[in-house]
């Protein structure tokens, strides 16, 4: 099915379990992604993208919420900035601190649930997030915890896209990354979590700025054209789906 039909949604009691069983499954494949990522041009582009949101000053405390294999956090690491990085899926937490010991960056990485951060009030300078917030199970109280964490002024990034809208037989002719590689049991399960989570229902990033606004940030608005931008040709690292960018501030 090309659309995600609330009726046939499956709830279950073991999500982030179900979740973070199929992370772990990907985490090799992603280790190798995101060392080529590091080494190529989408390193700049991204390096690019981030950085001119942040203020001059450094180094800023940036949380990267949902690391994966490190890209982020790497990346920012290198040019000054004070990062950890979270993930709930430990293998991921595991490949993350691998590649920081072969960059020779000294990003800090802890297993931690994005829904219930383990961090006080205002901690934080700046969060950044690529592709979380669609797989969470509770996304509104994420970003509350998000935005509990970041300072007066802090900022927030967050790149996703509206993946159990896009997943059908025509988007994976063009997943040339995503899940070619991938088995078709493995990709199923990624149809699971799609149909499984409230969040691939909403009308995003309109829904992302309605919560945000709700949760009494000073400012926040959405930026439909980062895909042209980060992925203007179909390598490796292109995703199908129309990645958006959610920018706010405390």
């Amino acid at each position: 099915m090309s659309l995600i039909d609330k009726n046939t949604i499956h709830h279950r009691t073991d999500a982030k379990n179900f979740i973070e069983d199929y992370w772990t499954k990907r985490s090799p494949e992603f280790k190798k992604l995101r060392r080529e990522e590091l080494h190529s041009k989408k390193n700049e582009l991204w390096k690019e993208e981030i950085c001119r949101h942040f203020p001059p000053e450094k180094p800023l405390k940036v949380l990267d919420i949902g690391c994966g294999s490190g890209f982020y956090a790497i990346l920012l690491n290198k040019q000054g900035y004070d990062v950890t990085g979270i993930d709930l899926t430990e293998s991921m937490i595991t490949d993350a601190k691998t590649l920081a010991e072969e960059e020779q960056c000294q990003a800090q990485f802890l297993v931690m649930d994005a829904e219930n951060l383990q961090f006080p009030d205002d901690t934080f300078d700046a969060i950044v997030s690529r592709n979380v917030t669609w797989n969470l199970p509770h996304p509104e109280q994420a970003y509350a915890e998000w935005v509990r964490v970041l300072k007066k002024g802090g900022i927030l990034l967050n790149y996703d896209a509206e993946y159990g809208k896009h997943h059908h037989d025509e988007y994976e002719k063009e997943a040339v990354y995503s899940h070619k590689a991938v088995t078709k049991e493995l990709v199923e399960q990624c149809h699971q979590i799609y149909h499984m989570l409230d969040v691939s229902l909403y009308d995003r990033p309109q829904w992302d700025l309605k919560v945000l606004r709700k949760l009494g940030v000073t400012s926040c608005e959405a930026d439909l054209t980062v895909r042209s931008r980060l992925y203007p040709i179909k390598d490796k690292f292109y995703i199908p789906a129309p990645l958006f960018g959610v920018y706010a501030v405390k």
